[in-house]
């Protein structure tokens, strides 16, 4: 919990400092590509969350790494967060940005799992229909998940919407229970 303020208050900082200097799209762009470094290579997380590790060699080590690809402004950041020993806690930071940044432009991140692949068309009516519903711009991210059987299960925050085959079998198995009938 007290991590989570923490990485709270860094994420709000860097967010005030992104919109200051209107480079919140530049420092947006730079978080993604330091999440997604985290997220191909436990190696690195690893090495940067571990307190054995000099910070020194940790700045050292993501210098080398993102040189050339993440502004100036966001490199400091870094370093800032590494030089008060507080790297343990980048990585949520980090999430905490993004989330902070999509909630100040009204943008929602809408998790998707479907029976199969959709195509380009069936996003886009998915999409036009949760931002008709959600009031807000749909970041939407698309998960096959082998156990549905057909229909979608979208997710934004702990909000579910549940339109899969197996969930409206359920429900009709409920109301048949319900009004005295039996599937047997």
């Amino acid at each position: 919990m007290v991590s989570s303020k923490v990485s709270n208050r860094y994420a709000l900082s860097l967010l005030s400092i992104a919109l200051e200097k209107n480079m919140l799209d530049t420092v947006y762009n730079d978080v993604k590509l330091l999440i997604s470094a985290f997220n191909e290579s436990d190696e690195l997380q690893r090495v940067v969350e571990s307190p054995v590790v000099r910070p020194e060699l940790k700045i050292s080590i993501l210098d080398e790494i993102f040189s050339g690809k993440i502004d100036k402004e966001t490199t400091n950041f870094i370093h800032f967060i590494i030089e008060k020993r507080r790297e343990e806690i980048l990585y949520s930071v980090a999430e905490k940005f993004i989330e902070l940044r999509n909630e100040h432009l009204g943008i929602v991140e809408l998790v998707v799992k479907t029976a199969f692949e959709i195509n380009d068309d069936q996003k886009a009516i998915l999409k036009k229909r949760f931002e008709k519903i959600l009031n807000k711009k749909i970041i939407l991210n698309f998960k096959v998940d082998n156990n549905l059987i057909g229909g979608f299960i979208a997710q934004v925050g702990d909000t579910v919407y549940d339109a899969s085959m197996k969930h409206q079998l359920e429900l009709l198995e409920k109301e048949f229970v319900q009004g005295g009938l039996s599937l047997n």
